[in-house]
């Protein structure tokens, strides 16, 4: 059975830290696995908690422009890939913020727009974790309406940011021909199953 024995902190970094899971696998025999966490500290793993809120958000944001609906994407830099892609907007939680709060911070700097909440069933909004494989990360995504103008005043100096957005003809052309990220294209694929005026309506299902 596999079990994990005992866990090492391996860096000491702001936002992402590696940890090394001392283990056995199915056949007992030692192992080291390594995750990667934006625990601070051993205590905050995942492994360590029973229940936790997520970690970050994705913010899937409707934009109404002369009567077309519009999903608000970001083209961004990233360093793991010396590449640009496609996303939605997104960002880390921070200490005290809820899940909104979060999103409704998070579209704000990185596009300028504001955030206007829809109420949605929780289960829509659950944290789901991100890749398990090699981190305990989870995310939410927090659903909403986009009002005002796109400004990338309030960017970081790591954040190299376009902000998209995309009909449902350039979102077709994006998923075909560019690089996006995962559950940024899960959600893209929602939008672009969707009807002309009805692009949050699948959040009316349960």
């Amino acid at each position: 059975m596999n079990k994990v024995n005992k866990i090492t902190k391996q860096t000491q970094n702001r936002f992402l830290n590696l940890y090394d899971f001392q283990g056995v696998d199915r056949k007992g025999k030692e192992i080291n696995y390594y995750v990667a966490s934006r625990a601070e500290n051993i205590e905050q793993l995942k492994v360590n908690k029973e229940s936790w809120k997520g970690d970050a958000v994705i913010v899937y944001a409707i934009y109404q422009e002369e009567g077309v609906e519009k999903l608000v994407l970001i083209k961004q830099y990233r360093y793991s890939i010396d590449r640009y892609i496609y996303e939605l907007p997104a960002g880390l939680v921070d200490k005290g913020e809820s899940l909104k709060e979060a999103a409704t911070r998070e579209l704000k700097e990185e596009t300028g727009l504001d955030l206007i909440l829809v109420e949605v069933d929780e289960i829509y909004e659950k944290p789901f974790f991100t890749s398990v494989g090699m981190s305990d990360e989870c995310c939410a995504t927090i659903y909403g309406e986009a009002k005002g103008s796109v400004s990338l005043e309030q960017l970081e100096d790591l954040e190299d940011i376009e902000v998209v957005l995309a009909d449902r003809k350039q979102v077709r052309e994006i998923l075909a021909n560019e690089i996006v990220a995962l559950p940024s294209g899960y959600s893209m694929l929602h939008f672009l199953g969707s009807e002309e005026g009805k692009a949050l309506d699948f959040l009316k299902v349960l």
